[in-house]
């Protein structure tokens, strides 16, 4: 749990000595103990029953492996007081002594929080215990209860014995038994991972460092390591190289081929036991077959296991002689079997030593779109599960289907008033969350493949709905012509996501009495299935009884209802809704505050429930045409509005929240500037004056100005009135639907606020004093402020069509272009309002949205490298994905095209794909179950192979069904019997595709098949290969696919292995931790490092609370947290942190993710900075490998990874290897970066220090030059870089001129010269470390203790001074540090 004993550093607050102790106590299964425990620990003072396990066992040598998770004492130890929030404060643990039968006595750390359940499963997990299951804990002959906390037990104290004493088995069991012997049988095993079961997934990083990174790292590294090191890299991993291989994506490990220890264990035909041998105690029958093929047939009795007589077709349920009757499975096995008993010992050895991140399940299933052929074997558990069919019917709750609605619901009903509340409260809703996610994707696809029985058999097959394990199905089309109006099947398929999107945002606002359905929108085979949770009572009534708010009929009828106007009201402001009045079929007013669609139903549970909220954001104009209204001329210049597949198009959430906060400036600025004329016409003397303090001050107040602005866009006035101060309150939802990456609005002490430039400010003086009185103003809610005043921020208001006049506030009406609604005479006006609005965030996206995210590629702030990551960047600016045609085209008519290579080129590959998949998705629905492997091949060759005449083929004859002539009505859903597939051609699907580019995208893509798209726009045929099967759920075969041939297709029907569900879900968030997490950021961008890292350990425990040990935020943290790590100098501890972060990347964002790749990096960076040269090298060249087959060579970020490579192999003394790197990453970077870029002088730097290294000057020369050249344009003479490079072109012509020298000695004076001899530079390992810190953008500042604290005292000095002279308004606002540590911001970069 503390991950170093040797070093444990200041930077790692309040460790446990009691902890260090243990570590350095137990043997290698205690450590297993510790990591597995850290898993159960976070349940602290949360007293929740987690019977929630690792699944593997701990680990050997990992005394650090989830300690992290259990870091919850460090801030309470820490230093960190300014955080006013109750920490869970922990007793102090203790050690107990435990005795296990036929096992030595060992020591256990414990703490009195965790429960006797936790130290059970720390024995099943361990080496030497692991084979028991069936077991009590007694202390001095008690039996300690299960769920009992330690600290409530008497006389259990430090040094108390705890036996281990065998129980009598029941049937569950026996059967818990069998399946944890199983469990450990295939603890190596990775073919659930590869077919996607469990939430295993896989990781390959082990192979890459040989094992753990830890201290073994350090016995590694000899003084003679540098000669033995093989540093070429496969060919194909070379600049230039065109080769893109598969079969690397999954480098083999040898661990995997697993050692045989039975041949066949399974239950036998003779179950379950007659009545006369249940009376003799038989529990159930088993058969097993060993290594050395002996059958022998086992008894599970209530004192355990021995052999019986029976064989295959006789039953005779004696003992045999002997009998070798034996508590646990395995000590049977292994007095039966030698090669069992050796076998499954070194297993166990293996297993042991696994990194727990290896083995601990996901939150949700990650799949593989490759897979090698997995040998099918016999598995009795896995047969049993399957026929069973245990719906969900998890061991705990024995006999019984969860109650789905029931859990989600209550999970959100529990307290959350201080911190150890809402950490239990959001653990659950996460855990409910990723149950109900697994449980629905089971359903859907047992839905889609005809395995579920309809509720409503009789109906066609598309209007079927179904109900499996308490969750409600329904299929995708539309069923009643429920949607016909708004565009039939298309709408159909685009409302489940739109509804998943709505009850995302009502989720994440959370308000008290509200609540809404667990929801999961699978796609599978072609077809789109909903999963809904269950509104008790709604299946026994009508749904016109039931609906008390909203209307089932698009608003021809219309009802409301006052407590969901109440609890609705609560939402309105953070999610823009306004409350507005329509029309019902009597022309009444009704009142809403939502779409009418979202309807309101009282569940028999006494809840409110809303359902239907596809619609709860406004309509997007630009792909809505509405007869007589213009859009605005930004937007008719780019062809909008345009006609969409279906009306539902609406705009994203974070689109809403970027244009109020953009509206919000306006207003400032608008109300500024009306003042400041008031004031300018007020008196002349104060104008003078005003003006002497401008240009006295220019700089003071462009920084002012930078200032407010900045505190404007993060953190609006907190003096306000009502109104006002929400508008502020919301800003924060901002960054977090922004992900975890903008601290603070004020990044690098520049306004950061999008599209805001400092021109404005700057031309105008006075700004920022006239600022502060507007908010002055703003802030008192219009009651005491004078008529002229108010007139200010009455026109301000109404320039930015808030919808007070007294503040600002702009809310959206959703239902404004809906059909069928229809709105009261009275409310004329605020419709034209709310019209306007929706105009003009309309074209904010077009005019303001898109130019930025092109903007922010242009500078490479966004880097996407694939479609997933694309889609995010877009996402986060609040642009959908139907604009990407739009996006594309901007891009092509921007000047720096050029640079935009990359961006257009990946967003090319997106379209594409997409659109291959709205074929695909039509063309599967088609096809009959026996056929699916031969279509989904003959798809993939048409869409990818050169071979032009690709034919389906069909299934052999006799497995084609008879049964055609009678064509039944009602089949099942996804049993289409159609050839039509057989009959598609590539050049057909090559049309289809650019037809689909043209009517959904805009975008017109002139080619007529896959060779023509590759030559034209630079792709790879792989790339698409991994898009398509990544959108569609595919997984292939890991070999090499010749995808050139003209002779004969790519794809045979064997390479097709599975096919898997494309599921979207909502993901519950750890407030409390990411609120740590901003901190952290923000404290470390002023450069207070210790708090930060102090503030980010806690962010980990909470995060670690509340998901467990595996989560993409958790990686971010560590990610965080390895790279403070490094720049405080804790090289070790940094390795640690960040191979946790990489394990975690592969496993739960997939291998060959981009931010796996990056993760790659950072952890290669350490590792050479802790002296592992070699495994560094090979981290680079996996990054590479994946770069390369994600997105090619041609990208910024492989101008990185080329230049780390370089310097890495600089630092071996390859230099001719080294040179094709950083050539390379020269190219790149002055494609991308332009010929004059700073990055551009810092290659030729790296290639001048290469060829010196190699003693040739000229070449050295000339690159150096290049880049003194652009550093002296750039920064000028007196610059630093400039000075550097200066004096190193002056070493570099000394040493040429010496080696001249001595070349013309030798030439003279033959072999008698006395020759001076030559210092020829080897590149010193920490001048490479620096250059490899310096192109990573880490840039350490040499401060010793003391100048840190000097520091610091100097920027409170300089923030009391500041604080002074600020007036009171400023002190009112709680600011972050103003100009204090600016210094160290710049330098500290934090990705």
């Amino acid at each position: 749990m503390v991950s170093k004993t040797d070093d444990t550093q200041a930077s790692e607050p309040g460790c446990r000595p009691a902890d260090v102790a243990v570590s350095e106590a137990g043997h290698g299964a205690q450590d297993a103990h510790e990591s597995s425990r850290a898993h159960l620990k976070d349940s602290h003072g949360c007293g929740e029953q987690n019977t929630v396990m690792l699944n593997g066992g701990g680990a050997n040598d990992h005394m650090d492996e989830l300690e992290s998770k259990d870091r919850q004492s460090d801030i309470n130890g820490g230093d960190d007081s300014n955080e006013q929030e109750v920490i869970v404060i922990q007793d102090t643990g203790f050690t107990v002594k435990i005795q296990a039968p036929g096992a030595e006595p060992f020591d256990l750390q414990v703490s009195p929080q965790e429960m006797v359940q936790e130290i059970h499963q720390v024995l099943i997990d361990r080496e030497d215990t692991c084979h028991r299951t069936c077991f009590s804990l007694q202390l001095d002959g008690n039996v300690l209860a299960n769920f009992s906390e330690l600290k409530s037990i008497e006389g259990l104290q430090e040094g108390s014995l705890l036996k281990v004493v065998e129980e009598p088995y029941t049937v569950r069991e026996a059967r818990i038994h069998v399946r944890h012997i199983r469990d450990l049988l295939k603890s190596l095993d990775p073919s659930d991972a590869y077919n996607g079961v469990d939430c295993n997934s896989l990781s390959f990083l082990s192979i890459f460092t040989d094992g753990d990174l830890g201290d073994s790292g350090k016995r590694k590294k000899k003084g003679s390591e540098l000669e033995q090191i093989d540093c070429t890299p496969p060919e194909h991993i070379l600049p230039g190289s065109k080769e893109r291989p598969l079969i690397p994506l999954q480098p083999q490990n040898k661990d995997w081929k697993p050692m045989q220890c039975l041949k066949v264990l399974t239950m036998s035909g003779w179950n379950p036991p007659p009545g006369n041998r249940k009376m003799h105690g038989d529990l159930m029958y088993l058969y097993i077959v060993t290594v050395e093929e002996r059958h022998v047939s086992v008894t599970a009795s209530t004192r355990g296991f021995y052999l019986n007589q029976s064989t295959t077709y006789t039953f005779s349920p004696k003992p045999a002689n002997p009998s070798f009757l034996s508590h646990s499975l395995v000590e049977l096995l292994s007095q039966i079997s030698p090669a069992f008993k050796k076998n499954f010992t070194a297993l166990q050895k293996k297993r042991v030593q696994r990194h727990p991140f290896e083995r601990i399940a996901t939150p949700f299933q990650v799949y593989s779109w490759t897979s090698p052929q997995v040998d099918h074997s016999m598995d009795c558990v896995r047969a049993e599960d399957a026929y069973t069919s245990r719906l969900g019917y998890e061991e705990h709750i024995p006999g019984q289907t969860r109650d789905w609605n029931e859990e989600l619901q209550t999970t959100r009903e529990l307290p959350r008033k201080n911190l150890p509340d809402r950490l239990l409260r959001e653990r659950a809703i996460f855990k409910v969350h990723s149950d109900f996610a697994a449980a629905a994707t089971r359903g859907a696809m047992a839905v889609i493949d005809g395995n579920v029985m309809a509720i409503n058999p009789g109906d066609e097959t598309h209007m079927q709905m179904f109900i499996w394990n308490n969750i409600f199905f329904s299929p995708g089309f539309d069923v009643r012509d429920h949607y016909r109006e708004l565009g039939g099947d298309a709408a159909a398929h685009a409302a489940p996501t739109n509804d998943l999107n709505g009850v995302r945002a009502y989720g994440a606002v959370d308000v008290e009495g509200l609540y809404t359905l667990g929801t999961v929108v699978v796609d599978y085979r072609g077809y789109r299935v909903t999963a809904q949770s269950i509104i008790p009572g709604i299946l026994e009534r009508e749904q016109e009884q039931s609906v008390i708010y909203g209307s089932i009929d698009f608003g021809k009828t219309v009802v409301s209802h006052s407590k969901y106007l109440e609890l609705l009201a609560k939402t309105s402001r953070p999610l823009k809704v306004q409350r507005y009045n329509v029309l019902n079929e009597k022309n009444e007013a009704v009142e809403l505050c939502s779409s009418v669609e979202c309807k309101g139903i009282i569940g028999n549970d006494g809840r409110h429930y809303i359902l239907d909220l596809l619609r709860t954001f406004p309509p997007d104009l630009n792909f809505l045409p509405v007869e007589g209204e213009e859009l605005a001329p930004e937007c008719q210049r780019q062809g909008f509005p345009r006609q969409h597949r279906h009306r539902l198009a609406c705009l994203r959430q974070e689109l809403i929240e970027a244009f109020v906060e953009h509206r919000y400036l306006l207003f400032m600025k608008m109300a500024a500037l009306q003042l400041m004329q008031q004031k300018a016409n007020k008196d002349a003397s104060r104008k003078e004056k005003l003006a002497a303090i401008t240009q006295t001050s220019e700089t003071e107040a462009s920084a002012d100005a930078t200032q407010t602005a900045a505190s404007d866009s993060g953190t609006p006035v907190s003096t306000d009135g009502p109104l006002q101060m929400d508008s502020g309150a919301e800003k924060p939802s901002k960054a977090a639907t922004n992900g975890p990456m903008e601290p603070t609005a004020t990044q690098n002490g520049e306004c950061k606020s999008p599209l805001e430039g400092k021109e404005l400010e700057e031309s105008i003086p006075g700004l920022a004093q006239a600022k502060e009185l507007a908010e002055t103003l703003v802030a008192e809610d219009g009651s005491g402020i004078d008529q002229k005043n108010r007139e200010v921020v009455l026109n301000a208001c109404k320039a930015v069509g808030s919808i007070s006049n007294t503040s600002f506030d702009i809310r959206f009406n959703p239902d404004i272009f809906s059909p069928g609604v229809r709105f009261p005479d009275d409310s004329a006006d605020d419709i034209q309002k709310q019209k306007q609005l929706l105009k003009d965030s309309a074209a904010f996206l077009v005019s303001c949205q898109i130019p930025s995210l092109v903007k922010d590629c242009l500078d490479q702030s966004a880097l996407p490298m694939d479609g997933a990551t694309l889609t995010e960047a877009l996402h986060q600016r609040g642009i959908n994905v139907r604009y990407l045609g739009t996006v594309l085209e901007f891009v092509d008519k921007t000047p720096a095209k050029a640079q935009l290579e990359h961006f257009y080129r990946i967003g090319i590959i997106e379209l594409i794909t997409r659109c291959a998949k709205h074929i695909f998705k039509t063309y599967l629905q088609g096809v009959e179950l026996s056929a699916l492997s031969a279509a989904v091949s003959h798809f993939l060759n048409c869409f990818l192979s050169s071979f032009s005449d690709a034919v389906g083929h069909l299934p052999a004859d006799e497995l084609v069904s008879r049964r055609k002539s009678r064509k039944r009505r009602n089949k099942v859903l996804g049993s289409g019997d159609n050839t039509a597939w057989a009959s598609l051609t590539p050049s057909e699907l090559w049309k289809n595709i650019a037809s689909e580019a043209r009517s959904y995208y805009h975008f017109i893509i002139q080619c007529e098949n896959v060779d023509q798209v590759v030559e034209k726009y630079g792709i790879q045929k792989i790339t698409l290969l991994r898009e398509i099967s990544v959108k569609t759920g595919i997984q292939i075969v890991i070999k090499e696919y010749n995808f050139d041939s003209r002779h004969k297709p790519t794809f045979t029907e064997e390479d097709i292995l599975n096919i898997f569900p494309v599921v979207k879900h909502i993901n519950p968030k750890a407030s409390d931790a990411f609120h740590f997490f901003q901190s952290g950021q923000a404290k470390v961008q002023q450069g207070f490092l210790k708090e930060g890292c102090e503030l980010i350990n806690e962010a980990l425990n909470l995060f670690n609370n509340v998901y467990g040990a595996m989560h993409v935020e958790i990686c971010a943290c560590l990610r965080l947290l390895a790279r403070l790590n490094y720049i405080m100098g804790d090289h070790a501890e940094a390795l640690s942190n960040q191979q946790k972060a990489v394990l975690m990347s592969e496993r739960v964002l997939g291998i060959e993710h981009p931010n796996t790749i990056q993760e790659y990096m950072h952890l290669a960076l350490y590792c050479f900075a802790n002296g592992q040269l070699s495994t560094a090298l090979k981290l680079l060249y996996r990054a590479r490998y994946l770069l390369l087959l994600v997105c090619g060579e041609d990208h910024p970020e492989m101008a990185l990874l080329d230049s780390n490579i370089g310097l890495v192999l600089h630092s071996v003394m390859e230099y001719d290897l080294s040179l094709r790197f950083v050539e390379n990453a020269l190219t790149i970077n002055s494609k991308y970066h332009g010929p004059r870029s700073l990055k551009v002088a810092l290659s030729h730097h790296l290639i001048a220090r290469v060829y010196e290294s190699k003693a040739e000057f000229r070449s050295a020369l000339q690159h150096e030059k290049e880049g003194y050249t652009i550093y002296k344009n750039q920064m000028g003479e007196a610059h630093e870089k400039t000075k550097e490079s200066s004096e190193y072109l002056k070493s570099l012509t000394q040493q040429a001129v010496a080696l001249q020298r001595t070349m013309n000695e030798i030439y003279k004076n033959g072999s008698s010269a006395s020759i001076m001899p030559l210092k020829f530079t080897a590149p010193s390992m920490a001048n490479i470390l620096e250059q490899l810190n310096i192109i990573n953008g880490i840039i350490f500042i040499p401060l010793s203790q003391k100048d840190l604290e000097n520091l610091k005292a100097e920027v409170q000095r300089r923030q009391q001074l500041q604080e002074s002279e600020k007036n009171e308004l400023l002190e009112k606002r709680e600011q972050p540090l103003e100009d204090g540590p600016l210094e160290l911001v710049d330098k500290i970069p934090v990705d």
